[in-house]
């Protein structure tokens, strides 16, 4: 792995805070994630399952967590079972997890080789009346492929027919969603990655360049510092690109007078940022590009001041709906008409600002954490508005990542990267 090695006791405390919830008796498995074929020989870059990484901090395929706090033998409250490594897969594939460096990573003491798990398993499972599995209930996810959770749970069911099951999920929502000061330094070194790669291309940027060619500065800046790369697939829209709000092709060329949205950000230690930024392809913003893009600035910093401990999150939503949809009057986009016959379901303002504002960030961009209970310290939100104008070829969105504090504002993991349009300006100009 490229970024430097995290404290173990960071996957010590997080295993508390999962064991201190389970059942009596109960067993939690955590398998990692599968190798995804391309075809032929070619495979994906392997990417960790994010519970098993959060609960051990082993980076490696064919590893599978197992928590049993009430296990007769002490020993066996907690195991890691890792890949067998031998002389032959260090030559081709480099060197694996031994127990001892599995241990080092993991502070789990107990470490077998996945060769044994099935016969340990099943003699844990003869003391042990429930198992937790690990399903993906996040609110936005569609997986289609069977996973190598998916395919363990289905077994266990066969094999055990007689235990009773539990979700590993409810827990994970809860814990995950309020980060450790050790997981927020590691999200702060991600955003400063990000804030090196985007200070780089106010140099580069200009009438001509290719969208594709940012992108390339953007990951060039981010492997240097450390990073996998991308947080997730970038968006840099140029003109009216940025009203495509997934807009993830990167392969047109940059116009004098074009805005360009970039939404992107890099990862580390799994960890990611989410930035998005909207800058001049010329080096200056023109009046109307001015308005707009004061507009977003103003909603971005309202609605960053309203993330607070009890705020709910669906509340906090229809509180900034307000905000934008005074500057959108204000921008001559709507009029007090619009405002009075909109549909309660879809309001005036969603014309120009159909998305959310806000979404947890953690170990995955969308991350897991709690949204219909009151929100709590060290969560860490994105705030994103946006306003998206097809008809002036325009989409301005701009967002932070922030950690709600006990009391005040909250704190700005992004406050160094540059937002205001006369330091963007400056710094393109330089």
């Amino acid at each position: 792995m490229k970024y430097s090695p995290i404290d173990s006791n960071l996957f010590v405390k997080n295993r508390k805070k999962f064991t201190v919830q389970m059942k009596p008796k109960s067993i939690a498995v955590f398998n990692s994630n599968d190798i995804y074929p391309i075809g032929a020989d070619s495979t994906l870059p392997f990417e960790q399952s994010r519970d098993l990484f959060y609960l051990c901090g082993a980076d490696q395929e064919e590893t599978i967590l197992l928590l049993f706090p009430d296990a007769m033998d002490a020993k066996h409250r907690e195991i890691l079972f890792v890949r067998e490594t031998n002389d032959h897969i260090a030559v081709w594939e480099g060197a694996k997890l031994t127990k001892e460096k599995a241990t080092e990573v993991s502070g789990i003491e107990t470490v077998y080789w996945l060769t044994d798990f099935d016969k340990i398993f099943f003699d844990l499972m003869t003391e042990a009346g429930t198992i937790y599995f690990n399903t993906n209930e996040h609110y936005r996810q569609a997986v289609e492929t069977q996973t190598r959770e998916d395919r363990f749970i289905e077994k266990c069911k066969k094999e055990y027919p007689a235990h009773q099951w539990a979700k590993s999920n409810p827990i994970l929502q809860q814990i995950r969603g309020i980060k450790e000061p050790e997981e927020i330094a590691i999200m702060q070194t991600a955003c400063d990655i990000t804030e090196k790669g985007f200070r780089r291309i106010l140099e580069f940027v200009k009438p001509g360049v290719w969208e594709y060619e940012i992108e390339a500065e953007f990951l060039h800046e981010f492997v240097r510092n450390r990073s996998k790369g991308y947080a997730y697939a970038p968006i840099i829209a140029a003109g009216n690109n940025a009203n495509v709000l997934h807009y993830l092709e990167n392969n047109q060329q940059v116009k004098d007078g074009d805005m360009i949205l970039l939404d992107l950000a890099a990862e580390y230690a799994n960890y990611s940022s989410d930035m998005t930024r909207t800058i001049p392809a010329n080096g200056r913003f023109t009046d109307r590009q001015k308005q707009v893009y004061s507009a977003v600035l103003r909603v971005k910093n309202e609605a960053t001041k309203m993330l607070v401990p009890g705020v709910i999150w669906a509340e906090f939503h229809k509180e900034v709906g307000k905000i934008m949809t005074s500057e959108l009057i204000g921008l001559g986009l709507l009029d007090k008409a619009d405002v009075q016959n909109e549909n309660p379901d879809w309001p005036a303002y969603k014309k120009y600002f159909m998305h959310g504002t806000s979404h947890h960030i953690g170990l995955n961009t969308h991350d897991y954490g709690e949204l219909k209970t009151p929100m709590k310290p060290n969560m860490v939100f994105t705030v994103e508005p946006g306003i998206y104008i097809p008809d002036e070829g325009m989409g301005v969105r701009l967002e932070d990542d922030v950690v709600i504090q006990e009391s005040g504002e909250p704190f700005n993991l992004m406050r160094n990267i540059p937002i205001e349009i006369e330091e963007i300006e400056e710094l393109m100009n330089a």
